[in-house]
């Protein structure tokens, strides 16, 4: 480590970028700027390409200012009609409940679907709930949910959704970009993401990926001026790439270079099949060391893994002896069990896990032994 990378953050996002992202930012540019407004335009034309690669002309790709939260609330106060739609959301972590929380402070009729913090959102389950109430218009998940790192099951719930003939919203937050999937093919209305998260770009602002068909009859849903997709998008179309308000110039250039080096990688799926590698090397070291991973392999993400806290574990200890050797972990966000988490995205490679697990061991060891003098 350096002076300029200190650490690796091996968090969810904000996440270890390039040195090329990080030097992208060093540029200033006017939101007024033909080349800059273009350079959005740009953006949004591969980002569709990335989310629908079947039928990219069917979607429409919006940024908004903030954090992937910002655009969640965006994107579900801009699906939601005012009058006459009903909200589903099938959560298992806290990132599903933020989402319900979200739709129940701007007023949206919500029904919740409950199922725990270790259970994959069940497509069965779900496919009852419809059926049971023909009044939901819109179905939200989370697909990655980073509370534990499950994955829920995308393909299943997307079935259910489509047989039932409702607008499907989808939370990809923290897996956009890191595990391969087709909107168009799966039937997805509505994909938020965030800038700082499988990209690797930095924080500054989230996108939606919407249905354009479905987007463009949106207009007057939403609860909020600044947090209007459909009028941002209307402004976005007229204006090749204006935004409404001040856009995060410095960020959008880093996403843009985040964007080239995706694409020089190989795309999603060969950073997918890297997070697979970094992900393995850490359970496998982790496990090593004498930490038991909180769920099942065939439920675990390649983005972010929990572990259950031995016997006597202090968490704020283990945490400064890691950021001293180099890297920066995550607390735990479960009420069923004592965890902590470690990300495996970003610019990480497996070697970076395999010597953080080392440190691991070490610290099992060294927390063991006698001290010196007893």
């Amino acid at each position: 480590m350096n002076a300029e990378r200190p650490y690796l953050l091996l968090t969810p996002g904000p996440l270890s970028t390039t040195a090329t992202v990080k030097e992208a930012m060093l540029r200033d540019w006017c939101t007024w700027d033909d080349e800059y407004n273009g350079l959005v335009q740009s953006i949004r034309e591969r980002l569709t390409l990335l989310a629908a690669p079947s039928a990219p002309e069917a979607y429409t790709a919006v940024l908004m200012q903030g954090s992937g939260t910002f655009s969640v609330e965006a994107a579900v106060g801009t699906a939601m009609p005012r009058d006459g739609g009903r909200l589903l959301v099938a959560a298992n972590g806290a990132y599903g409940e933020r989402l319900a929380q979200i739709a129940e402070t701007l007023g949206i009729d919500t029904a919740r679907l409950g199922f725990g913090e270790v259970s994959p959102v069940s497509p069965e389950r779900l496919d009852e709930a419809l059926a049971a109430d023909p009044g939901v218009t819109h179905v939200a998940i989370v697909h990655c949910e980073t509370t534990t790192g499950i994955l829920n099951p995308l393909g299943e719930l997307a079935a259910v959704v489509m047989r039932h003939g409702r607008e499907f919203i989808v939370d990809a937050m923290s897996s956009f970009g890191g595990i391969p999937l087709d909107a168009a093919e799966l039937g997805i209305d509505w994909l938020i993401s965030s800038s700082n998260k499988c990209i690797q770009g930095v924080p500054g602002f989230g996108f939606v990926i919407a249905r354009r068909a479905v987007l463009e009859r949106c207009g007057g849903h939403a609860r909020s001026l600044s947090l209007d997709l459909h009028d941002q998008w209307a402004t976005m179309e007229k204006g090749g790439g204006k935004w409404r308000f001040t856009s995060p110039t410095h960020v959008v250039r880093a996403f843009d270079q985040a964007l080239r080096e995706l694409n020089e990688e190989g795309g999603i799926e060969a950073r997918h099949q890297r997070y697979v590698r970094t992900q393995r090397a850490l359970t496998e070291g982790m496990e090593a060391a004498g930490f038991a991973p909180l769920l099942p392999a065939e439920l675990q993400s390649p983005i972010i893994t929990a572990f259950i806290c031995p016997e006597g574990f202090e968490f704020r200890e283990f945490y400064g002896y890691l950021k001293q050797r180099g890297y920066v972990i995550y607390p735990g966000k479960i009420s069923a069990a004592d965890t902590f988490r470690i990300g495996s995205i970003g610019d990480v490679q497996a070697e970076d896990l395999k010597e953080l697990t080392c440190a691991a061991a070490a610290y099992m060891v060294e927390r063991t032994e006698p001290a010196s003098g007893a």
